[in-house]
């Protein structure tokens, strides 16, 4: 048998305690859903801005690394910051004092 994660043994409990519903109108639903997931990583606005050089090599090598474009990089960033899951460093190690 496989080991579970951590994770998934809280999915496992929840469902086997019955805490889980079918969802009626299930297409229905997922389209609903799937119009909010396009609205949400729409990229409808374009922006302009200035970096060092080192900057940009440093963020076209990170790309490469990922096999991602450069300007995709920059964008996920942006996002993850603007959405909360990206922190500084020193702001981390502030709040874990």
């Amino acid at each position: 048998m496989t080991k579970l994660t951590q994770e998934e043994r809280e999915l496992l409990t929840t469902v086997e305690r019955g805490e889980w519903r079918s969802v009626k109108n299930l297409e229905k639903e997922r389209t609903r859903y799937q119009g909010y997931a396009r609205a949400t990583f729409k990229k409808d606005r374009r922006i302009n801005i200035r970096l060092s050089q080192k900057d940009l090599d440093a963020l076209q090598t990170l790309a490469l690394e990922e096999g991602i474009p450069y300007q995709t990089l920059i964008a996920s960033i942006l996002h993850k910051y603007a959405a909360g899951s990206l922190v500084e460093r020193a702001r981390l190690a502030m709040s874990q004092r």
